[in-house]
């Protein structure tokens, strides 16, 4: 009886405890850390935002949100906003970070990092779910690291290949 009530007082807590995530596994994405402001051109036109990486809950994620706000084109006499918030998580049974990705428009995308440059210069992620998208739609991110870093949003519609659809240049925020 003792040996039983020993384990169901023991037993939870091992259950719903999480360990902290190593460290180690974002070592990829320590780079972004801190503030950056940005430019951007592609189908939504020209626009200039502002982004903010940081680790949340206990380092146990990685955060970041971003907005950028586009100039009056043709297409758009009034401009446009943007916003989008992700989270990236590490999933220990695939080993991989994966990136829950919120924006302003509805879409909702879950990203897996597909590939790493051997430097951690060239980050490649790949859509894995889209939500609210139209179907067949693929979606691909990638990040290329030099002093700043260029981000390119890339789409593949339903048969299609990937197309550049939007190229952001982020630099450090000076303090």
């Amino acid at each position: 009886m003792l040996r039983s009530s020993f384990l169901f007082i023991l037993i939870p807590p091992l259950l719903f405890s999480q360990e902290k995530t190593d460290q180690n596994v974002w070592q990829p994405l320590q780079y972004f850390v801190g503030e950056w402001e940005g430019h951007s051109t592609g189908k939504s036109g020209k626009g200039n935002g502002e982004r903010v990486y940081k680790f949340i809950m206990n380092d146990m994620y990685f955060y970041y949100q971003n907005t950028m706000k586009f100039e009056p084109q043709e297409k758009n006499p009034k401009g446009d906003f943007h916003e989008d918030r992700t989270f990236y998580s590490y999933d220990k049974n695939r080993k991989l970070i994966v990136a829950h990705q919120f924006n302003i428009e509805g879409f909702i995308n879950q990203f897996v990092l597909d590939s790493l440059s051997w430097d951690n210069k060239t980050l490649i992620f790949i859509a894995e779910s889209s939500e609210n998208a139209p179907p067949g739609v693929k979606t691909r991110l990638i990040y290329e690291i030099e002093n700043e870093f260029v981000e390119t949003f890339e789409l593949g519609f339903a048969g299609k290949e990937f197309s550049c659809w939007m190229t952001n240049h982020w630099k450090r925020k000076v303090e």
